[in-house]
């Protein structure tokens, strides 16, 4: 248990716990110190798990996964009928009847097999198909009464294939004559996805082109040519031609190559795929070396000629007379509903089955997409302007600056865990029982909480813990219960969190079942400005993270 009658355990995941025992080690005020650190064990209650990692989206190539999988295990060429028999494959031959054989046979280097009682046979450039057949055709010739024969391909003999241009790993790699060019991709750790062509893979015999292999049949449809490979061979992949960026409302939003110069719409259709409810395209690109832009219907852009380096965004852009909602919390039935445009929340309540007695149906809450997004933003010009004074304000001495500079840097660190809260945009719909009945927008989440009995006290009180309700208790009786306020708590602005999203702040406030009591630390009169601005963005945290009334 630490100062103020907190646990500072409960920091250790994200509040950093080194840095606040790296700063014990300076000359800093006591008193500062231990208020930083309630207010960040504070912001840890705020967040209350609403943090999310930064996602960076990158548009990946088509084809970027491709080598995740696994094409490095061989099969036995034997079980392969058109594999055509090499110098060095080995075979394995039995014969009864006149005389009795069990031997195994390599092909030497005259492509031919020495059996004993016979003699040579050719058979390099036999199918494996065809091997039984000129065996036993041979043998005939020398056991005129007949003789049974049985022959097969053991092992084929491994060749060395170089791999080398746009690919992660280029080297020389073994593998069998038939392999696909797959799985000496594969072993050069595949086509760098950034540099390399996934249209345009050539394989070279000397210094003579062979074939072109081009990966985008196999990755639509699992086509891919077939060649017999020969050692020495070497397989280059070429850099990355032509490409088109793909996003929306599609169902490939990947990084397309084409062949050529241009390409049309409707050739790039086959690839991206686009959703069926897409109406309009925008086209972002240049031409004639000067930006250019341009937003069609999705006919047009079928015959529309694209170019090297476009973006495509395939959008929905048209009056629907439907809207998406979703039910989340204590319900039963369905949690997706399509309902009219201009619906009210108490048509839909109608619609959404539960239990009386395991759900509140007292305190449903909505979480709004666009409140969300207006909370995040003013949470974050809140940050911007405590960055702002935490970096520029003056300090008088070489020691306040010291000072100062640990501050700064402690309150940083949990800046960037304040940038990574994740605003759910709650909006209080119902009080006292009563609920608003609100139009509702595409994307809202109407939440019907799970009935609780019990009040959790946290903050700035002696022993955080959590209690059964109790009528006629009030706010005060149950800090009490939780071992009354800490030194630094602030008793006159108390903060309570309902279960319909609701926060009040005050001094005498009512508690409820399922209710959250937060005490937070008094902010002194002489406090620096950053101490303060930091307390607001604690609040504001507290409440936007939580809900917004109507």
């Amino acid at each position: 248990m630490g100062y103020y009658g907190f646990d500072y355990r409960v920091c250790q995941g994200s509040c950093g716990l080194g840095l606040i025992k790296m700063i014990h080690t300076h000359t800093m005020k006591k008193q500062t110190i231990y208020f930083i650190v309630s207010c960040f064990l504070l912001f840890a209650l705020a967040i209350d798990g609403n943090t999310k990692e930064p996602a960076t989206k990158t548009i990946q190539p088509y084809g970027s996964n491709l080598f995740s999988g696994d094409f490095q295990s061989l099969h036995n060429d034997g079980l392969n009928p058109d594999y055509k028999l090499e110098i060095g494959d080995k075979l394995a031959l039995h014969m009864w009847g006149q005389v009795t054989i069990d031997e195994t046979l390599t092909v030497d280097s005259s492509g031919q097999i020495f059996i004993p009682e016979v003699g040579a046979v050719k058979v390099a450039g036999i199918s494996s198909r065809n091997l039984s057949r000129v065996v036993k055709q041979k043998v005939a010739t020398i056991f005129k009464d007949g003789e049974g024969v049985y022959v097969s391909l053991l092992t084929s003999t491994p060749i060395s294939v170089y791999v080398t241009g746009s690919v992660k790993k280029p080297g020389q790699y073994t593998g069998a004559a038939s392999n696909s060019v797959l799985s000496f991709l594969f072993k050069a750790g595949g086509i760098d996805p950034q540099r390399g062509s996934y249209r345009s893979v050539r394989l070279l015999r000397g210094n003579r082109l062979i074939t072109r292999f081009d990966l985008y049949p196999f990755l639509r449809k699992g086509k891919i040519k077939h060649v017999k490979f020969q050692n020495g061979d070497t397989i280059v992949v070429d850099e990355i031609g032509s490409t088109i960026e793909v996003a929306g409302n599609t169902r490939n939003p990947f990084r397309f190559e084409f062949l050529g110069k241009q390409m049309t719409g409707r050739q790039l259709e086959q690839y991206a795929r686009p959703a069926a409810k897409v109406t309009h395209v925008s086209i972002s690109g240049a031409r004639n070396r000067k930006p250019w832009s341009v937003y069609i219907p999705y006919q047009q852009f079928l015959n529309t000629r694209l170019l090297d380096g476009d973006k495509i965004t395939f959008r929905t852009d048209s009056i629907t007379p439907a809207i998406g909602i979703r039910i989340q919390g204590s319900f039963r039935g369905e949690s997706y509903y399509s309902i009219k445009k201009g619906s009210r929340l108490k048509e839909v309540l109608d619609y959404i089955a539960v239990d009386p007695e395991s759900s509140d149906i007292k305190n449903i809450y909505l979480k709004r997409r666009s409140i969300a997004n207006q909370q995040k933003k003013n949470l974050s010009e809140s940050i911007q302007r405590l960055e702002r004074s935490l970096l520029t304000t003056p300090s008088k001495s070489d020691g306040e600056a010291a000072i100062r500079g640990k501050e700064a840097e402690l309150m940083l660190k949990y800046v960037e865990h304040a940038r990574q809260v994740q605003i759910e945009g709650q909006v209080v719909v119902s009080e006292n029982g009563n609920i608003a009945n609100i139009r509702l927008e595409e994307g809202d989440i109407i939440v019907i909480p799970q009935k609780s009995d019990v009040v959790t006290v946290s903050g700035e009180v002696l022993i955080p813990q959590a209690m059964a309700y109790a009528q006629n208790v009030s706010i005060k009786d149950y800090i009490k219960r939780a071992g009354g306020f800490a030194q630094r708590a602030d008793e006159q602005k108390l903060v309570v969190r309902h279960p319909n999203g609701k926060v009040d702040i005050g001094s005498n406030l009512r508690v409820n079942p399922g209710d959250q009591i937060i005490v937070f630390p008094k902010v002194d009169p002489k406090q620096r400005q950053n101490v303060k601005d930091w307390i607001q963005i604690i609040y504001q945290i507290a409440i936007s993270a939580k809900a917004v009334g109507l």
